[in-house]
C-alpha cells in the first residue's frame, strides 16, 4: 500500500470515529444550569437526576405505593410511568413493566463494567434508572428499575 493511500485511510478512520454516537449530545426541551438544578432539587434528587447516582435500595417511600396514579419526573414534571404498570420486583426500587411511550429516552452505560440500558427523562435528560429483561413474563418482560428520588407520584381520583 502506498503512503498516500495509507494516510487517506487514516484520515477517513479519524473522521468516522469523531462522528460516533457517544460524542453526539442530545438536546432536551428543558435545559437549566447546574446551579438552577441545585436550587430546584434536593441533594438526593440532584445526585440521581443530574449525576446518574443511585439511591439506597428500599429507601424510597414510593417503593411500596400500589395505587392508581402517575409517576412524573421530579425535575420537570413529565409523566413517565403509569401506576397501573407498577409491580413489586423485590429489588428495592420502584419497578414498572413499561414506560409512557415517548417520555422516556434510552442509552447504554458501562458504569459497572458491563452494558446496561439506562433510562432518562426525554424532556430534561434526568437519569431515572435502568431497564432489564427480567420483568413479568405475562406482560412485557421488562423491569424498569427506577430511583424513587427521580419521581413524583400523583394519585388519580377514583370516579
Amino acid at each position: 500500500m502506498n503512503l498516500n493511500k495509507f494516510i487517506s485511510i487514516c484520515i477517513l478512520c479519524l473522521f468516522v470515529s469523531c462522528q460516533s454516537a457517544a460524542q453526539k449530545k442530545e438536546v432536551f426541551k428543558v435545559i437549566k444550569t447546574d446551579q438552577e438544578w441545585k436550587t430546584q432539587l434536593n441533594d438526593l434528587q440532584y445526585n440521581v437526576l443530574r449525576s446518574a447516582g443511585t439511591e439506597r435500595a428500599y429507601s424510597s417511600p414510593l417503593n411500596k405505593i400500589y395505587e392508581p396514579g402517575i409517576y412524573s419526573c421530579a425535575g420537570c414534571d413529565t409523566p413517565l410511568f403509569d401506576g397501573d404498570h407498577k409491580f413489586d420486583s423485590r429489588s428495592g426500587w420502584p419497578s414498572f413493566d413499561r414506560e409512557i411511550k415517548g417520555n422516556v429516552a434510552f442509552s447504554v452505560d458501562y458504569n459497572i463494567g458491563m452494558a446496561r440500558t439506562e433510562e432518562h427523562c426525554a424532556t430534561c435528560g434526568g437519569h431515572l434508572g435502568h431497564v432489564f429483561n427480567d420483568g413479568p413474563r405475562n406482560t412485557t418482560g421488562k423491569r424498569h428499575c427506577i430511583n424513587g428520588a427521580a419521581l413524583k407520584f400523583t394519585p388519580t381520583k377514583n370516579e
